[in-house]
């Protein structure tokens, strides 16, 4: 069976060029900034931060609290700084990830640790998360510093949440949520919520920040498919390599609560032992196409969509709503 799933066939193509034409001038301010920062007297700091920071990505964190900003109406210039935070704690927590997952690739080029060694990529986020702290605390709010830091502090409880999974197909699809709601959705959240707390928009503080959950659990979920429905080419990393890290996923999870007893052997030796063959990768996709597992996931994640655009139902029609719109699709049809 090819690695390319019917998702990759019935992809629609979703444009966000409305909202980089709405923040273009404010994002450009951001990446300036964060190349300002990252030049260091240690020239391996800005080495290896360069590297990661410049590799490409949609900037999604950082421009979702320059839209939020606009949607609320914000007209000042602490945007840019706390945009600039989210970023640096994303791309730290990146520089993490890789090292403990022995990652190869991301975004179609070598990661930071396969280029620099372990040693360099750890410390370089932690280097990144100073930043971002120092940022925080130059931004003079309390609301602010409260936001990010909880959600860094969540982060790193996730990560450990996500490790004490690896290997246990057993895992509850209840758990899998919470992980990756405190792994990935909690920065999303953070990053729509400055944009109210910044325009002194108290009232929809918890609608963004909602919104932000929501579609942070849905890029995951889709993250989570496409590392078993699309090819490397279209990911910009290895597929199948949660599947090689014995990382437990909701396709996991529905293939082996769906299984018969020896196809839960399968997954058991598979990814709770790691003793794999060349050819289990191809059984693990047989299995998830029978129970529909991929089509699962996707269905899940649409239905968090569906709960992000109800957040933005009472903002009054914009530019920024529109865009903000167009990012909870780009979710669920992104081709990486």
């Amino acid at each position: 069976m090819s690695k390319t799933s019917t998702i990759e066939a019935d992809k629609k193509t979703v444009s966000l060029d409305a909202l980089y034409s709405l923040i273009q001038h404010d994002l450009k301010r951001v990446d300036a900034l964060i190349l300002e920062r990252v030049k260091n007297e240690v020239p391996l700091i800005g080495d290896v931060a360069r590297h990661i920071i410049i590799s490409g990505g949609k900037r999604i964190r950082p421009a979702l609290t320059l839209i939020s900003a606009q949607l609320c109406h914000y007209e000042g210039h602490r945007h840019i700084a706390l945009a600039a935070a989210i970023e640096f704690i994303h791309t730290a927590t990146l520089l993490h990830d890789d090292v403990v997952d022995e990652s190869t690739l991301r975004r179609g080029l070598a990661t930071a640790n396969e280029v620099f060694g372990n040693k360099a990529s750890v410390l370089v986020g932690d280097f990144l998360l100073g930043q971002a702290f120092q940022l925080m605390a130059s931004d003079g709010s309390q609301a602010a510093l409260k936001i990010l830091s909880d959600a860094a502090a969540v982060i790193s409880k996730g990560e450990v949440m996500q490790l004490m999974t690896e290997g246990q197909p057993e895992t509850t699809i209840e758990n899998y949520l919470q992980v990756i709601s405190s792994k990935t959705a909690v920065l999303f959240a953070a990053a729509c919520e400055l944009g109210a707390t910044i325009a002194g928009k108290g009232r929809h503080e918890d609608a963004l920040r909602e919104f932000g959950i929501y579609i942070g659990i849905a890029f995951q979920l889709v993250d989570d498919a496409l590392d078993y429905a699309a090819d490397s080419k279209t990911m910009g990393k290895n597929t199948g390599d949660d599947f090689q890290e014995g990382k437990i996923t909701l396709p996991v999870i529905l293939a082996y609560n769906a299984g018969s007893r020896e196809e839960r052997v399968f997954w058991i030796r598979t990814l709770g032992e790691l003793q794999q063959t060349p050819n289990d990768f191809e059984e693990a996709l047989l299995f998830m196409r029978k129970y529909g597992a991929i089509e699962q996931t996707i269905a899940m994640a649409e239905r968090y969509c569906h709960k992000a655009r109800l957040c933005l139902s009472d903002f009054n029609n914009s530019k920024a709503k529109s865009a903000m719109l167009d990012i909870v699709d780009f979710c669920i049809h992104r081709a990486y």
